[in-house]
């Protein structure tokens, strides 16, 4: 991938790109798009297109690593290194991994398709998963004693779970519904939450 640094309009091209290219892998699947038909969607040329990707494989890694990079970056915006939050004081903004989800739905609703960006059902997980190993610690309720390794990855699953039925459901519940539900299922085996950062 071409690593110079972007001007906003090149910034706006590429979202462009990224736009039309989520819109065709819905209508038609990830293999049957052609470069010419992502041009012709994002209204560009081809010329255009190459200044700024190699090919449609690298558009889709690029459209991959940023999302999933911004779903990491938002799970900790509203946390100070150490702050360590009870589950009984959780409140929506807590959740902002939820509402960074939501916000850029389009892209996520990619899960629902078989024949969707390469990489997306494994490294969506794996996200989470890295979130909860790299960003958190928990305390269990009554402090009960268990494999930490064992539980992220219990609670990490099982929270992707929860975000892949909401996405599949087509948001069935609003984002503060679910947010809700989720604090609600917290309080049943997680004590305590503490943000440990970068």
């Amino acid at each position: 991938m071409k690593m110079e640094q972007n001007t906003p309009r090149q910034n706006r091209t590429k979202e462009h790109f990224k736009l039309a290219f989520i819109d065709l892998i819905k209508e038609n699947g990830y293999h049957s798009v052609t470069v010419k038909d992502i041009v012709n969607r994002a209204a560009y040329n081809r010329s255009t297109f190459y200044i700024h990707y190699l090919d449609k494989m690298e558009l889709a890694e690029d459209l991959l690593i940023s999302l999933l990079q911004g779903l990491e970056d938002a799970a900790g915006e509203p946390y100070a290194p150490g702050q360590k939050v009870y589950t009984t004081k959780l409140n929506p903004p807590a959740f902002n991994i939820i509402a960074y989800i939501y916000k850029h739905r389009n892209f996520f609703e990619l899960i629902n398709y078989e024949d969707t960006l390469p990489g997306l059902h494994l490294k969506f997980p794996r996200t989470i998963l890295k979130i909860y190993q790299e960003k958190f610690d928990f305390e269990t309720l009554n402090h009960v004693p268990v494999n930490m390794d064992y539980f992220k990855r219990y609670t990490a699953y099982g929270f992707y779970g929860l975000i892949q039925n909401w996405i599949s459901s087509g948001f069935k519940e609003t984002q503060e519904e679910f947010i809700h539900e989720v604090i609600d299922l917290s309080k049943t085996h997680i004590y305590s939450v503490k943000y440990i950062g970068e």
